[in-house]
């Protein structure tokens, strides 16, 4: 009498065959409709920090975050599909597979890229101290990522700019301003005065001015 195959063991046939064939393959981490947890509950706290979500902080990710992680995605240039996975984690700021200052610079680097290509190198940096200044300054979010995705500041989230792939020089300007360095002594703003648009920016204090940018208190 033949012994019959049973089901569990087929299946780890299966894994075995899979895990032996892509032995390098990554498996993407993320959360999507129906995870539960710390990653879920810290994605709701982000997006309804910054709008898109409207629910309770409760870490189930329902219909409600599903809703929120697509405008997300669809606001700032990424695949919508409603799933948090590795690239939109990254542009909400949490960490997957790097440490989270990895993720900070990435995204600081990327905003340095999209506002100051072509600028001179301590005019990058300045860009980027912004940014810093911003995150110690009551008026604005806590983190790098809350302060570059809050709505309507940085035209970059906005066209999808933000996730071009930073330069060398880019990079090494996030990373001085991360050490320290403020070219501006403390500014929360720029722009470029041959372009700015809007009237209230001008209200603010220029205090100086560093290749085509002004920056102000």
């Amino acid at each position: 009498m033949k012994k019959m195959i049973s089901m569990a063991a087929i299946l780890a046939v299966i894994t075995l065959l899979v895990a032996t064939s892509f032995p390098d393959k990554p498996v993407e981490a993320l959360s999507k409709y129906g995870s539960r947890g710390q990653e879920v509950r810290e994605i709701q706290t982000r997006l309804k920090r910054w709008g898109y979500y409207t629910g309770n902080i409760d870490g189930i990710y329902g219909y409600l975050t599903y809703q929120a992680v697509r405008q997300f995605q669809s606001t700032n240039g990424l695949q919508v599909d409603g799933i948090a996975g590795a690239r939109t984690l990254a542009a909400i700021g949490i960490a997957t597979g790097t440490t989270a200052g990895d993720r900070e610079l990435d995204l600081l680097a990327r905003l340095v890229h999209s506002e100051a290509r072509g600028e001179p190198y301590t005019g990058k940096v300045a860009v980027a101290a912004t940014v810093l200044n911003r995150t110690r300054d009551s008026r604005f979010p806590k983190t790098v990522a809350g302060v570059i995705y809050q709505p309507r500041q940085y035209t970059p989230v906005s066209n999808g700019q933000i996730n071009l792939a930073p330069d060398d020089s880019s990079i090494r300007a996030a990373r001085d301003a991360m050490n320290g360095w403020d070219p501006t002594g403390g500014c929360v703003f720029y722009w470029n005065p041959a372009t700015a648009t809007s009237r209230w920016v001008w209200s603010r204090p220029v205090k100086l001015r560093i290749g085509k940018h002004v920056f102000a208190m």
